[in-house]
C-alpha cells in the first residue's frame, strides 16, 4: 500500500515538474529583445538530402544585442541555410557575405512586447492547467485507495501543497520572462 502511494506522490512531483521544464523551453522560444542564438533554434537546414538542425552544420553566435552570425562549416551551405531561415518563418531576413549569414533582430516595439508578453502568459496558463490536472490525476489516484480517510485527506493535502508550489514557480517564471520581454 505505502509503495502505490509513494508511487502516486513521486509520479505528480514528476509530472509537474516536467510541465516546469516544458513551460521553460517554450518561453526560450519567446523572443525578448536581444538577439540569441536560441532564435534560430528551430531551424532546419537540408544537409546532404536530409533535414538537419542548424546547429549541426554551422556555428551561431551574437556578437552584439542585434546581430546573429551563423558561419557554416561548409560555405556551399550559405544558399541551404539561408532557405531554411525563410521556411522557419521567424521573420528574419537573413544576409550573406560569401563567409557566413547574418541576421539584423530588428529592435521589438511596444505593440509587439505587447503580445510576446501575451504569448508568455498563455504558456505560463497551460502549464498551470497542466500542474493542475496533474492534482486532479493524483487526487483520483488517491481516492482509489483503499486507505483511511485521514490518510487520504492528508495526502490530498500534500499534493495540493506542491500543486501550490508549483503554481509559484510557473508565476515567478511568468513575471521574469514578462520583465525580460518589456525591458527595452
Amino acid at each position: 500500500m505505502e509503495d502505490e502511494i509513494d508511487f502516486i506522490i513521486d509520479g505528480t512531483k514528476e509530472a509537474m515538474a516536467n510541465a516546469l521544464k516544458h513551460l521553460e523551453k517554450q518561453l526560450v522560444n519567446i523572443r525578448a529583445g536581444k538577439a540569441s542564438p536560441s532564435m534560430v533554434g528551430s531551424v532546419m537546414v537540408d544537409y546532404y538530402g536530409s533535414p538537419t538542425p542548424l546547429s549541426q552544420v554551422a556555428n551561431v553566435s551574437t556578437p552584439d544585442g542585434m546581430t546573429i552570425s551563423i558561419q557554416p562549416w561548409e560555405k556551399s551551405l550559405i544558399p541551404e541555410i539561408e532557405r531554411g531561415i525563410h521556411l522557419a518563418n521567424l521573420g528574419f531576413n537573413p544576409m550573406n557575405n560569401g563567409e557566413s549569414v547574418i541576421i539584423n533582430v530588428p529592435p521589438l516595439t511596444e505593440e509587439r512586447r505587447k503580445d510576446l508578453a501575451k504569448q508568455a502568459k498563455a504558456v505560463a496558463e497551460e502549464a498551470k492547467i497542466g500542474v493542475r490536472n496533474d492534482r486532479k490525476n493524483a487526487n483520483n489516484d488517491l481516492k482509489n485507495l483503499d486507505i483511511s480517510e485521514d490518510l487520504k485527506k492528508s495526502l490530498e493535502d500534500d499534493v495540493q501543497e506542491m500543486t501550490d508550489t508549483h503554481i509559484k514557480k510557473i508565476d515567478e517564471i511568468l513575471a521574469i520572462k514578462e520583465k525580460e520581454i518589456m525591458t527595452v
